[in-house]
Formats: structure tokens, C-alpha cells, sequence
């Protein structure tokens, strides 16, 4: 495991488009169909990552927390499969139930998506506007693994709040820290 930050992609970029099959029911979706009329939180997450497993509780209850104020959310899954078989569709949709994801949990299989957004750990964070363009690009919050920072989301939770009340973005934004994504 590498531990790898974040790109910091230019805000106001605009939302790559993507097709994905979303590993818990089949369905395919688009960004289009997950899109929050306030705001979209697209995140790169994997199964077996250890940054993810610490914050999967959180993400869970940021999303059920924000969900019913006009956002949209996806988790997408861009590694390896044929070197990293636990994070396949199959392993992807048990993760999904064992931690009752309020969100699509999407197969990026080519990892073009991945590319597309210039995601480079898990978890990688990109939250955009009701316009799609892109407010935030950084962590949940400060907790890693072994530091004994509680995990909140305060960061990505003072984000999205901007959003909904109507401020502009956080001008300091800290990249999000995780395994890296395992490339083909």
C-alpha cells in the first residue's frame, strides 16, 4: 500500500459524463441520474483499502445526513480486479450491504472514469455544484488510520454546506490521503 494524496483538479472544472454498472442491483447509471439538484459527491473508494474502511461508517451517515437536501452520490470503484480480485463487482456489492450504502456503488471496469477525473487514491473526493462544476477536491476530514482523529467529515461537511448556503468554496483545501488506485 502506498499511501498517495489526492490530485487537486481545477475548480470549476466541469463533471466528467459516465456510464457505469452499479454493482448493487445491475442498473446502469449515468452522471446524470445520480445528480443532485443542490450538489454531486462523486467518491473513488475501494473494498480492501484500509483509509476507506476507517471512514465507511462516515460516509454512510454524510450521505443519509445530505441526501434529502438536494444531493447526489456515487461511490466508484476504478482498481485492478485481475491483481486486486477483492475489489471486483461481486466483492463490491457485499460491501455495499455489510455497510448498508445509502449510495450507487459503481464498477469503473476500463478506469476511464477514473482517469477522466484525475482520481489517484481511495478515498478521493469530488464534490460539485448544482451546476456540475467542481467546489471541492480533498478529505473527508484529518482522521487516518492510527492517529486518533475522531472521523467526522468536518472538511467535506463544511463544503457542502457552502453549497447549500449559498457560500463560495473553501479556499484552503487539503488533499485526500489513501492507497493509491491500482492501474492496469
Amino acid at each position: 500500500m502506498a499511501l498517495t494524496p489526492s490530485n487537486m483538479l481545477p475548480l470549476g472544472t466541469k463533471a466528467p459524463n459516465f456510464s457505469l454498472p452499479n454493482t448493487i442491483n445491475d442498473h446502469i447509471l449515468s452522471l446524470e441520474d445520480i445528480r443532485g439538484r443542490k450538489g454531486t459527491l462523486i467518491m473513488f473508494i475501494c473494498n480492501h483499502c484500509p483509509y476507506v474502511k476507517h471512514v465507511n461508517r462516515e460516509l454512510v451517515r454524510l450521505c443519509n445526513d445530505y441526501r434529502v437536501t438536494g444531493f447526489g452520490f456515487a461511490a466508484i470503484s476504478s482498481n485492478d480486479v485481475e491483481k486486486y480480485p477483492q475489489d471486483g463487482p461481486i466483492e463490491m456489492r457485499k460491501t455495499a450491504q455489510e455497510n448498508r450504502y445509502p449510495f450507487p456503488y459503481l464498477y469503473d471496469a476500463t478506469q476511464e472514469v477514473a482517469k477522466a477525473y484525475d482520481a489517484a487514491c481511495t478515498p478521493d473526493f469530488f464534490l460539485f455544484d448544482g451546476e456540475l462544476e467542481l467546489v471541492y477536491r480533498g478529505q473527508l476530514d484529518s482522521s487516518r488510520p492510527g492517529n486518533s482523529i475522531p472521523v467526522n467529515g468536518v472538511d467535506l461537511r463544511q463544503a457542502i454546506d457552502n453549497i447549500l448556503n449559498n457560500n463560495p468554496p473553501v479556499k484552503i483545501q487539503k488533499p485526500s490521503m489513501g492507497c493509491n488506485i491500482k492501474w492496469k
